[in-house]
């Protein structure tokens, strides 16, 4: 009897062994297909943009529930009216920023972590800050069991940015704003970008990418998009 119920457990755990494998490795090529296709096929060329979004796992910061629907190019709903984005657009405004390898990244709105992990497997240090507090809980504990070392997470209201580590290298905000917090202006870095989702909270906004040279702030549309508003005081 011993002898069979050890013959069941192995046999189980074969089982197990080889249903998982067998899952990530149809992740790993959804995955694939959803950086050809959506991303690289849509005009994404930097290297290191790519080669992120192939290497960071989105079926992991969604809910089980939807992890069918992951590699799809669109934002699924995170809980708390709170989304994790689109893909494309996460790619596309990663790719904004020109990041060459070395920076030190602010991103305002955590959300689940996906945008994070990306910066993350791309520069030096990322610094995310979210406001809703059962969020922040999640996406803390996601980032930590991933074994991400550079990214720092804050629970607290990003209008403010994040002074004891400014100034960045370039700043993401990843809420929609009707304006530009001042703050976060003031921690950019000479020569650094930041961008964000500007203009009507409820309807469409204006991705817009912002340049500071010699004091002065550039401003350039890339492309219009949704984003859900950002909440604190930006909305005073």
């Amino acid at each position: 009897m011993k002898k069979i119920l050890i013959l069941i457990f192995i046999c189980f755990s074969i089982v197990l062994i080889y249903s998982y494998a067998i899952s990530n490795d149809t992740f790993d090529k959804k995955r694939e297909e959803m950086v050809r296709r959506d991303i690289e096929a849509r005009g994404i060329k930097d290297r290191k943009v790519l080669n992120a979004m192939l290497k960071v796992k989105r079926h992991l910061f969604v809910d089980p529930s939807l992890i069918d629907k992951a590699y799809n190019d669109h934002p699924l709903p995170i809980g708390e009216g709170q989304t994790i984005s689109q893909p494309y657009i996460v790619a596309l405004m990663t790719e904004s920023l020109e990041l060459k390898g070395d920076e030190r990244v602010l991103e305002i709105g955590t959300g689940s972590g996906y945008q994070a992990a990306i910066l993350a497997e791309i520069v030096k240090e990322v610094y995310t800050i979210e406001i809703n507090k059962k969020i922040y809980e999640m996406a803390f504990k996601r980032l930590k069991d991933l074994g991400y070392k550079n990214i720092k997470v804050k629970l607290g209201d990003g209008y403010q940015g994040w002074v004891e580590y400014a100034p960045f290298d370039a700043i993401m905000v990843t809420a929609a704003a009707k304006r530009i917090p001042p703050p976060l202006l003031e921690q950019l870095k000479e020569g650094g970008r930041l961008i964000i989702p500007l203009g009507d909270t409820l309807l469409y906004q204006h991705l817009t990418l912002i340049k500071k040279e010699k004091g002065k702030y550039i401003k350039k549309h890339i492309c219009d998009v949704r984003f859900v508003p950002m909440t604190g005081e930006v909305q005073k």
